[in-house]
């Protein structure tokens, strides 16, 4: 019985999300820094959305006050 097999651990494991490989404590939860890498890179790019709310759709829109008029 090793040490590791003593220690409860505090996240449970999950595969690597980009290859499926058993994730490492490092790189949590993927398994490389090469898949972590791949990962941020589509998060750099714009791949990843993360939808909000159209404020259009909300009828919600950001009042705008009349300009100020410029009285002589």
């Amino acid at each position: 019985m090793s040490l590791d097999d003593k220690v409860t651990p505090l996240r449970p494991r999950r595969p690597c999300p980009e290859c499926g490989k058993a994730s490492v404590r490092e790189h949590y939860p993927f398994c490389s820094a090469r898949c972590k890498d791949l990962d941020l890179n589509r998060w750099l790019k714009g791949a990843y959305v993360i939808p909000g709310r159209n404020a259009e759709e909300e009828g919600e829109g950001p009042e705008q006050s009349p300009a100020p008029e410029d009285k002589p």
